[in-house]
């Protein structure tokens, strides 16, 4: 498995963001998804011991957009277009684990990808559905004081 690449101010991976989670991915490219293992600490609850929805949906939303990174990397990077999650349990703190990435569809512009959190029992507590697309070329000219950090972090074939 390989590491994808991450940003400076992402709350997500941003590795020079103060508040953010530093959380990172890795291409499974056997079983086309994106993986990312982690432990959500009571910084980011909603009640004791459950993970805030919205960290949840955080983490599927990127998850799901990571996904279509594993052809293309930066180049192919999109926006949340619609994001549907579905909640089946709570999350808990303090508990390892996984947030999974797939791409179900791609077209020229647009993609529909799925995620989900798996627990330690591997029993599901979210998932989502999610459409995404190339963003609009303002949108991405922003990005390019990300671009040198993701090039950098980028995975070597």
């Amino acid at each position: 498995m390989q590491k994808q690449s991450t940003s400076l101010g992402c709350f997500l991976c941003g590795k020079d963001n103060p508040k953010g989670m530093k959380v990172h991915w890795v291409e499974d490219l056997e079983n086309k998804r994106v993986v990312c293992e982690t432990s959500i600490s009571e910084d980011y609850r909603s009640y004791p011991g459950i993970v805030h929805g919205g960290i949840v949906a955080a983490l599927l939303d990127e998850t799901s957009g990571r996904a279509i990174l594993m052809d293309n990397g930066y180049d192919s990077l999109m926006v949340t277009l619609k994001l549907e999650v579905v909640y089946k349990k709570v999350t808990p703190t303090n508990t390892k684990i996984q947030i999974i990435g797939r791409v179900k569809r791609t077209g020229k512009t647009k993609a529909v990808v799925e995620g989900e959190v798996v627990l330690p029992d591997g029993s599901v507590s979210a998932c989502c559905t999610a459409i995404i697309m190339k963003p609009p070329q303002n949108i991405l000219s922003g990005w390019k004081e990300e671009e040198e950090e993701w090039e950098k972090t980028a995975p070597k074939y």
